[in-house]
């Protein structure tokens, strides 16, 4: 019988609620009195490189299969962000907020984006584990961010995933001449934007994760094959592209001014969503010092060119009037004449989304597992099978909601949730890097711990007045920025001058510390306030709804982790 429970499927009450605070009603409601201290603990609680490297993974009870290289990886941040981003909201976005100067809306989300990057290598590097940034604010801003930005984690994963079956059924139907709306079904039961429902996306998200869960190597292999089919069917873009490009049409080339810009750089960002999941391959990494920084860099250098190249192809081709929102470069080729090149562009971003919904099901559920390792969700979903090498309860978790949504929900409503979910994780790590190299527990004296607080925040305050301001379109007044920008500039020079570095690198470093990271959180912030008041008020209630979460779950059974309050298995 003991044999059976430890088998990798098991569903008993112990697997999911084994801390001691839910063995029973009793115990519950004095976890329930004591939320108060527990919730003062754990914000105050920070977790360490080598608890989150060795000790954490005894709870997947077997380990990952190591058989990644640097090559795998560039490949798989290739497919994990060009998909439904660049091939859907790119005609979306061009048409209704940018306008031809898109391609500078890729620009800017790009530059952000990069500075992300750097940000995320340095911790890759140092602390090699599945669960990526999650691990990374759990060391140095403790349980309760690492908590609200695990739950934007999942948040984006499962969104992002219905987001790309959505965009994937509407390029499906170009390929069989048909619109997209055809392939779904309508029900006047619902509202719209809820009201076509997507059987195909369901089983594209379900196929998908079937694959990643059966071999990380063998998942690797076909993103490999799959991602270099989308190059050439890129390259076609980009050359057919410019051969029959129009200057005439990139004017007038701020059609909706600066403003509209930034509103579809905020949106864009979505196309560049992804490459974080490199970050939890480190587990299955031959070399993770040296492989995940050429990963990263390497594939994001690549599609950053690559976006900017097809983004003007796009607006040169087409006047912005005239774009397709939902199958853009397809109905271009064929406005040109090359009524064949729709159907090979349709066939391409088929492929990239494909690998965009293979290495996201790869990159969530190793988020899932480092998640459920500290017990935040139940640690069933942290077990990794023993024979594929992969976390397959924790592919489930994501897998079933993703497709729930993508049955119901429109793409235009997932992509602005998505955007800003996504801007306010890669806030938080450019964060948790300036607290890592300025601030050391029990060794940092406290003025200089008290000046890095004060110094932070008026980074961060600063950057959100001039998002603030930005949003208020005062057409022609400047006056804002002549306070808001100085402030920042003074608080990360308050950091350079007053704040002695506590920690270096010990392999390889984000450069330029702190201006990298305090300009990521500028960046991060602003396009932020960018997007339409709706997707704050979606990302408030998701908050809300993770909050009540934490407060009856999540807080009382990492709390029982942490003092280690679990019950042995029988």
């Amino acid at each position: 019988m003991e044999g059976e429970e430890r088998g990798y499927w098991r569903w008993s009450k112990r697997d999911f609620f084994p801390e001691e605070s839910f063995q029973s009603f009793g115990s519950y409601r004095a976890a329930l009195s004591q939320t108060c201290s527990r919730f003062k603990n754990r914000l105050v609680s920070r977790s360490d490189d080598e608890t989150e490297r060795v000790e954490l993974r005894k709870q997947s009870e077997n380990e990952m299969k190591r058989c990644l290289t640097w090559w795998d990886l560039v490949w798989f941040g290739f497919g994990s962000v060009v998909g439904a981003g660049i091939f859907v909201l790119t005609g979306q976005e061009a048409r209704e907020e940018a306008g031809p100067a898109i391609v500078l809306s890729y620009v800017v989300s790009g530059f952000s984006a990069m500075l992300s990057v750097f940000c995320y290598t340095e911790f890759s590097v140092e602390v090699p584990v599945a669960g990526g940034s999650f691990a990374y604010l759990r060391i140095e801003l403790g349980d309760f961010a690492a908590f609200i930005t695990a739950g934007n984690i999942l948040l984006e994963g499962v969104v992002g995933t219905a987001a790309v079956g959505r965009a994937w059924t509407s390029y499906f139907a170009t390929l069989l001449n048909r619109n997209p709306d055809n392939l779904r079904v309508k029900t006047d039961t619902l509202s719209p934007g809820f009201n076509l429902l997507d059987p195909i996306a369901v089983v594209v998200i379900a196929a998908s994760a079937t694959i990643a869960s059966i071999s990380t190597r063998k998942t690797s292999l076909l993103n490999w094959i799959a991602s270099a089919v989308n190059t050439i069917v890129i390259l076609f873009v980009i050359i057919a592209g410019f051969i029959h490009a129009d200057a005439s049409n990139l004017t007038p080339f701020l059609p909706y001014g600066p403003e509209g810009v930034f509103r579809a750089a905020a949106v864009v960002y979505f196309a560049y969503t992804g490459f974080d999941s490199i970050a939890t391959m480190a587990e299955e990494t031959k070399n993770p010092s040296k492989d995940i920084p050429v990963g990263l860099l390497g594939s994001m250098s690549i599609i950053t060119v690559i976006y900017c190249l097809m983004a003007l192809a796009l607006s040169m081709m087409q006047k912005y009037t005239d774009i397709d929102p939902n199958a853009a470069y397809s109905v271009a080729f064929q406005s040109v004449g090359m009524k064949w090149g729709k159907y090979l562009v349709a066939l391409g971003a088929l492929k990239g989304m494909t690998t965009v919904l293979l290495v996201g099901a790869l990159g969530q559920a190793r988020y899932v597992t480092h998640i459920a390792r500290t017990h935040m969700i139940p640690p069933l979903f942290a077990l990794v099978h023993p024979k594929t090498g992969t976390p397959i309860n924790a592919n489930l978790l994501v897998t079933i909601p993703s497709a729930l949504i993508a049955f119901f929900s429109g793409l235009d409503v997932l992509a602005s949730l998505l955007s800003i979910s996504t801007l306010f994780i890669f806030t938080m790590i450019p964060l948790a890097l300036l607290v890592r190299r300025y601030y050391v527990r029990e060794v940092t004296p406290r003025a200089d711990l008290l000046k890095l607080i004060i110094c932070i925040l008026v980074v961060v305050i600063s950057s959100m007045c001039t998002s603030a301001y930005w949003g208020m379109n005062l057409k022609g007044s400047w006056i804002g920025y002549t306070i808001t920008v100085p402030f920042w500039f003074m608080g990360t020079l308050g950091i350079v001058f007053f704040v002695p570095q506590q920690r270096s690198p010990k392999v390889w470093g984000v450069p330029l510390v702190p201006w990298i990271p305090c300009l990521s959180i500028a960046t991060n912030i602003f396009l932020m306030g960018s997007l339409e008041a709706q997707a704050f008020v979606r990302f408030g209630v998701c908050t809300l709804v993770m909050l009540f979460y934490y407060f009856l779950f999540g807080l009382h059974a990492t709390f029982d982790m942490a003092h280690q309050q679990i019950v042995p298995r029988s």
